[in-house]
């Protein structure tokens, strides 16, 4: 018995080992075109993709129009209530956001799977993060953040995930602010003269 068990085990994982090895190249191929589309998605109509570089341990896209830069798709992650949280964000060329499309997620259906439409809402502008400046220091507004600017509705009954979210996007925009994307954009100055101007005001 004990030997009819073994084979049946090593069969049935021989058969497992075989299956995924004929469908690993497929799933490889239909992740990069989600990818692909979803760095389409997030910068403007037009735009030509730079080969990708790494910033601050994130996958950078930059992009340029009619020979201007026009902003980037960054790819970032972070762990949310259910799981990883796999998002990737544009900014335009003076750091406001101008889409974002969820890659992967965890999140319990009808609650934190939500954050694939939530934060785009155009009809709910305190959730929606497009068009918005980014700062760095997006949080959910039950957590009062220190400036109006900063503070996002999150998802009913989903604050973990929100949290994560926009913790994901906070890291997205400290990536573009990198040197290595102001060398080629000079975006990443105009957003720290934005800043310097916004302190002064505070003060």
């Amino acid at each position: 018995m004990l030997l009819s068990l073994v084979t049946i085990c090593v069969v049935a994982a021989a058969a497992l080992a075989g299956i995924y090895s004929l469908t690993e190249g497929q799933i490889k191929k239909q992740q990069k075109e989600k990818q692909q589309q979803a760095i389409l998605k997030v910068l403007p109509d037009g735009a030509e993709i730079a080969e990708p570089e790494t910033v601050d341990g994130l996958t950078v896209y930059r992009a340029t129009l009619n020979g201007e830069f026009a902003g980037a798709a960054i790819e970032v992650s972070e762990m949310g209530f259910g799981g990883e949280q796999k998002i990737i964000v544009g900014f335009d060329q003076e750091g406001k956001i101008f889409n974002y499309e969820v890659l992967a997620h965890q999140e319990t259906p009808g609650l934190g799977d939500k954050i694939v439409f939530w934060f785009k809402n155009a009809e709910k502008p305190g959730q929606n993060i497009i068009g918005r400046q980014a700062t760095g220091k997006f949080e959910v507004s039950k957590d009062k953040p220190a400036e109006p600017e900063n503070s996002v509705d999150a998802i009913t009954a989903a604050t973990i995930s929100s949290r994560a979210f926009l913790k994901a996007i906070n890291k997205a925009f400290a990536a573009f602010t990198d040197g290595a994307v102001e060398a080629h954009s000079g975006a990443s100055k105009q957003v720290e003269s934005d800043k310097e101007e916004t302190e002064v005001n505070n003060e």
